[in-house]
Formats: structure tokens, C-alpha cells, sequence
């Protein structure tokens, strides 16, 4: 039987460049000043990653693979609660798409490959817009907001 997902679509226009908004991803010091989180990996494809909550206890709180990487354009990676990691049926995929346009960088993030109805979707669904925001804020005034860090 054949579990049925949902997905997600966010888009965003940031005044930045594709660099900045990929290097905000992918670098831990910047990741942790708008997200609350740091995206620690090397970033090759087949690489795990981890997201390192940024507090004293490090607690790690989602893991995955880098599955496709071409900076600054793309970036695709698995994505499960760590309490899950040696469950493959609870992996979804997370799409990091960046493109120029006109005078800004339009990011479309794609969550797909989620079981309808879990709690993953459901944070997934209230947590991206939050964290895009947020990013968008960190690339333009240089903070991000506040609400990243109360969740």
C-alpha cells in the first residue's frame, strides 16, 4: 500500500544575489541568525546534513542527504525528524531553487514527498513561511525576525 503525500510551494523575491541567498542556506553562521538553526554538511551530493538547533545543547532536529547540488542556482536534499532517521518511509524532499530576476533573486522552495496529514507536514506547512520571511529580512536589513527563535 502506498502512503499518499502532499507538497508544498513557496515562492519568494529577495533583494540579494543568488550567492548570498544560497550561502544563507548552506552556511552555518549565517543559517543560525535568521532560521535559530544551524544547515551543517559539507555540501556534495550523496553528503548528509544535519539541522543543528543553535543554543547551548546543539540538539539536532532534522537530518538528511544532499542529493543535488549546482551553486547558486539549486540545491535538493532529504529531510526527516532525526528520531527518524533510520526510517526511509519518513523522508521527504526539500527543492531550493534561486534565480535572478529583474533586480532580485526569486527562491522557490519545494517540500515535497510528505505524508499527508503527519506531523511533519503540518509543521512544514506553518514553518517554511515563517523561515522564508525571515531569511528575506536577515538578506535586506541584515536581522532576521524574532519568531524564528520563539518556535
Amino acid at each position: 500500500m502506498s502512503r499518499e503525500t502532499t507538497s508544498f510551494v513557496y515562492v519568494n523575491y529577495i533583494r540579494s544575489t543568488r550567492e548570498k541567498v544560497f550561502e544563507a542556506i548552506t552556511r552555518p553562521e549565517l543559517a543560525r541568525r535568521y532560521w535559530g538553526h544551524e544547515n551543517v554538511s559539507d555540501w556534495q551530493v550523496g553528503s548528509g546534513w544535519q539541522h543543528v538547533r543553535d543554543n547551548d545543547e546543539r540538539t539536532v532536529e532534522l537530518v538528511g542527504e544532499v542529493v543535488e547540488i549546482a551553486p547558486p542556482s539549486r540545491l535538493v536534499m532529504t529531510w526527516a525528524n532525526a528520531s527518524q532517521a533510520d526510517n526511509s518511509d519518513a523522508y521527504s524532499r526539500v527543492t531550493f531553487d534561486i534565480e535572478d530576476y529583474n533586480d532580485m533573486v526569486k527562491l522557490t522552495v519545494s517540500h515535497d514527498e510528505l505524508e499527508a496529514g503527519s506531523g511533519m507536514a503540518k509543521g512544514v506547512s506553518k514553518g517554511w513561511p515563517a523561515v522564508l520571511s525571515s531569511l528575506k529580512s536577515f538578506l535586506e536589513t541584515g536581522s532576521g525576525l524574532d519568531i524564528i527563535n520563539k518556535s
